[in-house]
């Protein structure tokens, strides 16, 4: 279920204080009254059960919590787009693009169907856009509605940052990282992490998310996952920033007594005969094996079996006479128990792996914590 959002009005009114110091310039900048704007804050006060400001003649002197909030909620405010859209409005919004139905919007929010028509018509007046077109019982987005989807997801992120700041700083809880992980980040660079991180950091807690790339980015982009693990693309894509952490160097792997493994080490030719298992067409582990091939002398061939599951390749070879393209530590376990063997290819194949975020992305002190332990972690690799 989407969490409640707080009220971005109150939100404004926070950030309206805190910005110019009075209550007179804020309630002017924020379109509110004086009372109003007191009386937002108090109920935000209320909210977060912490004082946001000391008052005295002389203004409003923003707290600790106000000071950690405020950045955010301008954020927040600036992504939302308009100061006309409510906080019922963007969760029931939200829920109907990740949705795709009311239905589906209806069971993830409590909210009755009739009450998201009316939230999200309201949101679209409020914009003066056309947000979604529904066909049957599904409802696609708008190129606008995309964008306000976006728009939004990326605000509710900044406010989740903003309010575990002010949970952390009340003692009340550590904060949470989500992280979106590739299958090789999956071996031994996460875990590694995560056992120290876990250590010098209890109480935070951590959703780690599976997936490709191509299902990962999205959920990136639109601040639902905190960052992204795994083989970095040739150019950052576009929104994200990559920071390389280690080179992994992938090896042929097949199971043990495999004939590959009976003469000499296999040129470019010998590998174009064998079946493989691969991953699919565009990403840069296929990539870089039909490289080694091509470098080799040899046409890659067609692949029968493209898969990204380590577990479901490591049954295929196991059971079979396929051959794979994979980094030993994917495979540290097999290995080692004898199970299957690797070979180095006949041309070096080397992928530089790393950590991708978000353009402008201000992690909180945990997700900042995390991201400079991992790429520590790969240096140690590296060395």
């Amino acid at each position: 279920m989407l969490e409640r959002l707080p009220n971005i009005r109150h939100l404004a009114a926070l950030a309206a204080t805190v910005r110019h110091g009075t209550v007179t310039r804020a309630a002017r900048a924020v379109n509110l009254t004086q009372p109003a704007l007191t009386q937002a804050i108090a109920r935000l006060e209320a909210e977060l059960e912490c004082r946001l400001f000391e008052r005295s003649a002389a203004g409003m002197s923003a707290t600790a919590p106000a000071n950690l909030l405020a950045p955010r909620a301008e954020r927040a405010i600036e992504l939302i787009g308009s100061p006309r859209v409510t906080a019922t409005q963007m969760r029931a919004f939200l829920a109907l693009a990740r949705g795709g139905s009311y239905a589906a919007a209806a069971d993830a929010t409590g909210l009755s169907p009739a009450s998201l028509h009316r939230a999200v018509a309201d949101l679209s007046v409020a914009l003066g856009q056309r947000l979604a077109d529904k066909r049957g019982r599904h409802v696609t987005l708008t190129p606008a509605g995309e964008r306000r989807a976006r728009g939004f997801s990326l605000a509710l992120a900044e406010l989740r940052a903003g309010l575990d700041e002010v949970a952390a700083w009340q003692g009340k809880r550590a904060g949470r990282v989500t992280i979106g992980a590739m299958p090789l980040s999956r071996a031994e660079w996460l875990p590694q992490a995560l056992m120290r991180f876990m250590h010098s950091h209890p109480g935070v807690d951590v959703s780690v998310v599976e997936g490709s790339h191509a299902e990962l980015a999205a959920p990136l982009r639109d601040g639902e996952v905190d960052f992204l693990l795994g083989a970095m693309r040739e150019i950052d894509p576009e929104g994200l920033e990559q920071h390389p952490a280690f080179i992994d160097r992938p090896q042929v792997i097949a199971r043990a007594g495999h004939a590959i493994f009976a003469g000499p080490p296999p040129d470019g030719h010998a590998l174009a005969q064998q079946d493989w298992i691969l991953p699919g067409a565009d990403t840069p582990l296929r990539i870089y094996w039909e490289e080694m091939l091509r470098a080799s002398g040899a046409a890659p061939p067609h692949v029968a079996i493209e898969c990204g599951s380590v577990i479901t390749i490591r049954e295929l070879l196991l059971g079979g006479d396929a051959l794979t393209l994979l980094s030993p530590s994917q495979m540290r376990v097999e290995l080692e128990a004898g199970l299957v063997a690797a070979l180095p290819p006949p041309c070096p194949v080397t992928r530089e792996i790393g950590v991708t975020t978000r353009q402008g992305w201000r992690p909180t002190r945990p997700q900042a914590a995390l991201f400079a332990l991992l790429l520590a972690i790969g240096r140690e690799i590296d060395s």
